[in-house]
């Protein structure tokens, strides 16, 4: 194996939590000293996948993990954005690419309630002492409302005006969340729409040109992802190096001369095992550092150290790792062709939250938020086209088939044109569903192992978690009845036999707590997010909250990992970066 020059600091993964490591870390040691290690490719502007025959290759998988994913990827390697994993009870979503899950988020910024951080949060680490990193997180990402459409007729979405609406209806409260994505440098006059600049770090944005493709990779980068702020300040003012593709197998400490040491505390260091999968080979590599970040996301960086507990290369680690594990109380549904138009298709993937007892009237077994979501619309486009199998967008297959008919049988232009409007607007039953997204407390109480096949696996106790569940499924029926939809369907995964969640919010399995037999990590403020029995060993992304966050959990998960860094470099953070 190759060995690296020995470096500061290692970063594994490059979502919200390694981001911020990165860019604090390698201000604090410049000039090439944090390596960045990524195993996903980067996505430079204009290049995530469109055409059905791309995207279908953009999914993460090796052949060589045989982890729980759809059978039909199992035997194909794709270095994709998507990475699917099925679990008993609960399918996870996460991604993998330069920004990690900021690629594929939905831009909110939220912070929760001050009750949300309850006793298992350790006392220091509470809504209170976590404010003036919410502010700074804030800050860097950009956040801000939707824009006022005055002025710019473009900029209205009638889904917002639908869901503000329906909120009254049920005496609920609704509110625009602010959103991490470009509108341009001066938040008080926006850009016009599609106009580029340079964000205050350097990198090219352009301005929100509302395409609902946020969830799918931005290719206008209009989304704040951390390759345009954290990460590019990191790489190109700082000299991190930041290597794409490469997958991080394994951490052991080291002695004093270098040598593997599984008794050793870290104090000298770590040694890094990583496999370089560029150019669709196997390199096998060893990087020696000072200290290593685990941003690799709830499952990857519970995996790593579950891995290393098993195998006695990390034999200090907490026995509760792994534990705590959330899926952050996550529940799709759909409400389908209602009375007033949702035009789920255009404008940021979400705009509003709706509070069902998380803000007002705490209930922590049914605390929740429903938002407005939206998907791209070649994605109608498919809906509408599989409309032979689909029942319920009949319209579609009828319009076209009135539009070939005249055409084929010599019809005036008059009636082919009245086809083509039913085809392209007037029959389109995407423009009246709405996407319900929803978030909300979970038990909490989800167990992540190794499977036989040596990979992270989840333990979900769905059932405990029943109320909330039930609650926002009660939310989507009565959501219906007021816009009089012909339909409410919660995803279809959540149906017997079946009866699973899906999560794109993994958190825990790594909790902070005040000893090894509270949590996995310390949140003592001079060691925090340190793996206990370990120097130099520090996790910095979602697998650190002890509960869920029941909003998204982004400005948490950043919140947090700013914390971190600060305790690491001894610097405090600011918004300059």
């Amino acid at each position: 194996m190759a060995v690296s020059a020995k470096v500061e600091a290692v970063v594994v993964g490059s979502g919200f939590g390694g981001a911020v490591a990165a860019c604090r870390l390698s201000k604090r040691w410049p000039g090439g000293q944090v390596c960045v290690l990524e195993r996903g490719k980067r996505y430079p502007l204009g290049s995530f996948p469109r055409s059905p025959h791309a995207f279908s290759l953009n999914f993460w998988n090796l052949p060589d993990e045989p982890r729980p994913r759809p059978d039909r990827m199992r035997a194909v390697e794709q270095h994709g954005l998507f990475d699917v994993r099925n679990f008993e009870r609960l399918d996870a979503v996460l991604a993998a690419g330069l920004g990690g899950g900021s690629l594929i988020y939905a831009n909110v910024f939220l912070e929760p309630p001050d009750d949300v951080f309850d006793d298992r949060w350790p006392a220091g680490v509470k809504k209170s002492d976590l404010a003036p990193y919410y502010r700074i997180a804030k800050d860097v990402l950009g956040s801000r409302p939707l824009p006022s459409a005055q002025g710019d007729e473009r900029r209205r979405v009638l889904r917002t005006e639908l869901f503000q609406s329906v909120a009254r209806e049920l005496g609920r409260e609704s509110q625009l969340v602010d959103i991490n994505v470009f509108f341009g440098n001066d938040f008080q006059n926006p850009l016009p729409m599609g106009v580029q600049d340079r964000n205050r770090y350097g990198a090219v944005q352009t301005s929100c040109t509302y395409c609902a493709e946020c969830d799918v990779g931005c290719n206008t980068q209009s989304k704040n992802t951390v390759d345009l702020n954290y990460l590019f300040r990191a790489e190109h003012e700082y000299g991190a190096r930041v290597l794409t593709e490469h997958l991080v197998r394994g951490i052991v400490p080291v002695d004093a001369q270098g040598q593997d040491d599984p008794n050793a505390d870290g104090r000298n260091g770590y040694r890094v095992r990583v496999t370089d999968l560029t150019g669709g080979g196997r390199r096998d590599l060893e990087i020696l550092t000072q200290r290593v970040v685990l941003g690799a996301g709830t499952l990857g960086s519970s995996e790593l150290l579950l891995q290393g507990k098993k195998h006695g290369a990390l034999r200090r680690v907490s026995d509760r790792v792994g534990r705590q594990f959330s899926g952050n109380g996550d529940f799709l549904s759909f409400v389908l062709e209602g009375n007033q138009p949702g035009d789920p298709n255009y404008g940021p993937v979400i705009t509003q939250r709706t509070d069902f007892n998380l803000f007002r009237d705490f209930d922590p077994k049914r605390a929740f938020i429903l938002e407005d979501a939206s998907y791209p619309t070649f994605a109608a486009w498919f809906a509408e086209g599989a409309q032979p199998r689909v029942g319920w967008l009949g319209p579609l297959w009828h319009a076209t088939r009135s539009m070939l008919k005249q055409i084929l049988h010599g019809g005036t232009a008059g009636r082919t044109g009245e086809a083509l409007h039913d085809l392209i607007g007037g029959a389109d039953p995407s423009y009246r569903t709405s996407v319900l997204l929803c978030m909300g407390l979970d038990n909490s109480n989800g167990t992540m192992f190794l499977g036989s096949d040596g990979h992270v696996d989840v333990d979900w106790p769905q059932s405990e978690s029943e109320p909330l569940y039930e609650a926002i499924v009660d939310a989507g029926r009565r959501f219906a009845e007021v816009v009089k939809a012909k339909a409410f369907i919660p995803l279809p995964t959540w149906y017997p036999p079946f009866r699973r969640n899906i999560t794109v919010h993994s958190l825990g399995g790594c909790a902070l707590g005040i000893d090894p037999a509270h949590g996995v990590t310390s949140a003592d403020p001079g060691t925090f997010g340190q793996v206990f029995g370990y120097e130099g060993l520090y996790v910095s992304d979602g697998a650190l909250a002890p509960t869920a966050v029941g909003a998204n959990p982004t400005a948490t998960i950043t919140a947090l990992a700013e914390r971190v860094a600060e305790g690491i470099t001894g610097l405090p953070p600011s918004a300059e970066l």
